[in-house]
């Protein structure tokens, strides 16, 4: 199937991307084949498992070489990868207005009710039914606090799209059992895009993962220090052809 890509100032450069094209070509190409095959040492059936597995262990190989250039790419290394959670897939049943509405509370521990489609209208991407996006969970590896302008500065960086409360609770109904335990992941936006609460403070959504196994559905305050226990999520659109 082919589907529009969705393209960003933030995307890479066509001069980059030949750049690193490049540079896959100059060194798979260059690699001795034949040297690794040998000190691999493979019996017959051996070789014959792997060639017949080979479509289910590309993709393993695929991954390996992602999360190598991912670990090179981060800039900014007070942040940490902590959890690749793959890809969630926006339901065809998906109405954004009426999302946050659609959660069962009962199923959380704690849900504050400031979370809803009319408090939370416009975050900067609203999803739509159909809509890939690969979410990672990075944490601050650095002592002390870091700032909202810190966090969001980062997730420009890594070329992320801004969800808000919908894209946190998506992470929860689709993903909440790869969540490690004892952390918060927050989805992060720009303030202005934040619910602002009746002292002046701007809201960040946040889901809790708790350590005795439920979860939690909370807001942060955007003008507050953040520490390591407050993961951040990373939405990044998942580009198909």
């Amino acid at each position: 199937m082919i589907t529009e890509k969705i393209t960003s100032e933030n995307d890479m450069s066509v001069g980059q991307r030949k750049q690193l094209k490049r540079f896959f070509e100059d060194m798979f190409g260059a690699l001795d084949f034949d040297s690794m095959l040998d000190s691999l040492c493979l019996s017959k059936d051996s070789a014959q498992e792997i060639i017949e597995k080979i479509n289910l262990i590309k993709p393993q190989i695929e991954k390996s070489v992602i999360d190598v250039l991912v670990e090179n790419s981060i800039v900014d290394k007070r942040f940490k990868l902590f959890a690749d959670l793959g890809v969630i897939t926006v339901p065809e049943n998906y109405v954004h207005g009426e999302q946050l509405g659609s959660l069962n509370q009962d199923e959380f521990y704690y849900f504050n009710d400031a979370i809803t489609d009319a408090n939370f209208p416009n975050p900067s991407r609203v999803l739509k039914p159909g809509d890939k996006l690969w979410v990672r969970a990075f944490k601050q590896v650095v002592p002390g606090d870091t700032s909202s302008e810190d966090r969001m500065g980062f997730l420009k960086k890594l070329n992320a799209v801004f969800t808000g409360a919908q894209g946190a609770s998506l992470v929860y109904q689709q993903k909440r059992s790869q969540l490690p335990k004892g952390f918060w992941y927050c989805s992060f936006d720009e303030k202005e895009r934040l619910w602002k609460d009746s002292g002046g403070s701007h809201r960040v959504p946040s889901v809790g993962a708790v350590s005795g196994g439920g979860f939690v559905f909370r807001l942060g305050d955007f003008a507050g220090p953040w520490d390591g226990s407050y993961v951040i999520l990373c939405f990044c659109d998942k580009k198909e052809l």
